[in-house]
């Protein structure tokens, strides 16, 4: 075990790194802070149960990502890793774990961590290390008609050109009972929207079982990753999930800046914070207008609209792009922002704040919306902890992360908010996260402008060196993103992971529409407003 007291490690994170260093000892075999709240552990398979266990149980760290790397070219091995979150502590351990090409196979921690569930499944189907112990190891991320091949595997060429799929189609669980039907929704929905099956089991009017199966247009975005240079990887980041371009690409120029050991300068943190809450506003306002929609108040749904349409405007002329595309960069943003946007900013505020504070008291004033909307798809508090569950659906089922606070990126360290946090988990109290993260943002918006810093809109870039990782994060408007990189050398990358919250909260879905009817299946849906595009990549 290499001495960690000279390292350069969060002081928070030192009573749960000492505890681990005394109860594992030599099986850890190094301990290496990447950054001062990034550490790395590296051990074998046999550790990895008990390892999380201490983790999870004693120390509540949160599982955030588990994905694997084809390292066998430069270490003869896969390699797999867990991250988990320490957020009392502001740091993440990440425990990295070879799995020999001999033995291509790794334990499930499904039945005691729920939160690996979907994240073990994909390592399965897109790496071909076979899970042991999983009680559903069935294929997620690939449909089972797919011939067997392992997309994220460094042997398999991007070009390649697949036969016809041929074989049976995903067949659901049947569940079985006197008066039991099953109602299938999708995969093809009358909204445009990309596609996703869900099937209910019903007994008359409740429903028992949900089943959902997505992943029908995976895009390959972490293989494109590792085949184009890493200047055009923003571009690409921006596609993951339309309406959080300006996370997802700033999550990515963050992994590369922490890998790189440089920070993006102040007035370039400020505007990177500026347009993460200008993100934040049009998405939850139109989630508010949308969840009125599906219970027939589409009044609301009229005025939230208009009040979208202004941010979405705003964006276009700070940014020249309505989802605020072409602003991220590394180091740094693209475009500086003098007096004149930043009045228009004010401005927006100005206006819109006594708007929305209108909509909310026209939602509040119907009690026939408050009636569909009360102590419906509840999604308990120890579900959304087995679960994972982040981002707005975790803050009301009592769960108040937000990276913002308690990992601080962009300039969020000098900002005054509060997260909300609520246990009723039902669609009302994610309506109301929605709610209280809009006044949050119109105050930040104001705290940002009044404070903007002088200096440069960027900082220089080197070339990354080959096996350098980092770790970058942002708090998007849905919840915490994650984009995980491995340099190659030559200006590319070796490794791309991307966590989107979507992933993450797709399960807590089928939990909490329980013993509920079908027609509130919209309702509940939207409440999460979960993302196929950044599920699929």
């Amino acid at each position: 075990m290499n001495s960690i007291e000279s390292q350069p490690v969060l002081p928070e994170l030192r009573p749960a790194l000492e505890d681990l260093t005394e109860r594992f000892g030599p099986r850890i075999g190094a301990v290496i802070p990447a950054r001062p709240n990034e550490l790395y552990f590296h051990a074998q398979m046999e550790l990895v149960p008990g390892f999380c266990a201490q983790l999870y149980k004693k120390w509540n760290g949160r599982l955030v990502s588990l994905f694997a790397d084809d390292a066998r070219q430069t270490d003869g091995v896969f390699h797999l890793y867990y991250v988990f979150a320490l957020d009392a502590a502001h740091g993440f351990f990440i425990l990295r774990v070879p799995v020999s090409p001999g033995q291509p196979q790794f334990i499930s921690l499904t039945n005691a961590l729920p939160a690996a569930n979907w994240q073990e499944r994909e390592v399965q189907d897109l790496f071909g290390l076979k899970l042991e112990g999983h009680p559903n190891p069935r294929r997620c991320a690939l449909h089972d008609d797919w011939p067997e091949v392992y997309p994220l595997r460094k042997d398999f060429d991007l070009k390649t050109i697949l036969p016809p799929f041929q074989g049976e189609r995903h067949k659901f669980r049947p569940v079985e009972g006197e008066g039991v039907f099953q109602v299938p929704v999708g995969p093809v929905h009358a909204g445009i929207i990309e596609p996703g099956h869900f099937l209910f089991s019903v007994a008359g009017e409740p429903v028992l079982y949900l089943q959902i199966r997505l992943f029908y247009t995976h895009k390959g975005t972490e293989k494109l990753f590792e085949n184009i240079p890493i200047q055009h990887g923003v571009r690409l980041a921006e596609s993951i999930s339309g309406d959080s371009s300006f996370a997802h690409a700033t999550a990515f120029c963050h992994a590369l800046e922490r890998a790189a050991n440089v920070e993006a300068p102040p007035r370039a943190r400020a505007v990177r914070s500026l347009c993460l809450e200008l993100e934040r506003l049009y998405n939850h306002i139109a989630d508010i207008g949308a969840i009125a929609t599906d219970v027939a108040f589409v009044v609301a749904n009229a005025h939230a609209m208009r009040l979208k349409e202004q941010v979405l405007r705003l964006n276009e002329q700070l940014t020249g792009s309505r989802l605020l595309r072409g602003m991220a960069c590394p180091g740094g943003v693209r475009l500086d922002w003098g007096p004149a946007q930043l009045n228009a900013i004010s401005r927006l505020v100005a206006q819109l704040e006594p708007q929305f504070e209108s909509l909310v008291e026209l939602i509040r004033e119907s009690s026939s919306t408050l009636d569909r909307l009360e102590h419906t798809g509840i999604l308990k508090p120890q579900t959304a902890r087995d679960l994972g569950v982040v981002g707005v659906a975790g803050r009301a089922s009592g769960f108040e992360h937000d990276l913002r606070r308690d990992f601080p990126h962009a300039a969020y360290d000098g900002l005054s908010f509060s997260v909300p946090r609520y246990t009723e988990g039902d669609v009302l109290h994610r309506l109301q996260v929605r709610i209280d993260e809009v006044r949050a943002s119109f105050s930040m918006l104001e705290q940002l402008v009044a404070r903007m810093p002088e200096g440069p809109k960027q900082a220089l870039m080197p070339p990354l060196p080959a096996g350098a990782v980092a770790l970058g994060y942002v708090e998007g408007w849905r919840g915490e993103i994650f984009h995980w990189i491995r340099a190659a050398g030559g200006h590319r990358l070796a490794r791309c992971k991307i966590k989107d919250p979507s992933l993450q909260n797709w399960p807590a879905l089928s939990e909490a529409i329980l013993g509920n009817i079908v027609p509130d299946f919209p309702v509940v849906n939207k409440s999460f407003n979960l993302s196929y595009s950044g599920t699929d990549r």
